[in-house]
């Protein structure tokens, strides 16, 4: 059972490993403060409570990766862009993860 557990994040990891190589649009959706504190090179910050009106900066991406501190907002924002019609996004979860795997 916990091989069959471990299988499932690792086909996980290598999945969001793949997007990463496309070189997605990065964006942090943690806070202002928050991101001024650590964040992915190369992202940018948009506030989960500003995805909405900040959705034109969204179209025309070929894949949009979003993230934050736990996968919460990341999770929040994905479903706000899928329900505006941008629905080529992968929920990164944490920034750490992010950066972790770039640094690859």
């Amino acid at each position: 059972m916990l091989t069959f557990i471990k299988s499932l994040f690792k086909n996980n990891t290598d999945s969001l490993k793949e997007i990463l190589e496309t070189k997605p649009f990065l964006v942090d959706v943690r806070s202002p403060e928050e991101f001024n504190a650590g964040h992915v090179k190369g992202s940018v910050n948009i506030p989960v409570g500003t995805v909405l009106a900040s959705i034109n900066q969204f179209k025309n991406k070929n894949h949009v990766v979003v993230f934050c501190r736990s996968g919460n907002r990341s999770a929040m924002a994905k479903d706000i862009l899928k329900n505006n019609g941008i629905t080529n996004v992968t929920n990164g979860g944490t920034w750490v993860k992010i950066n972790n795997l770039l640094s690859k």
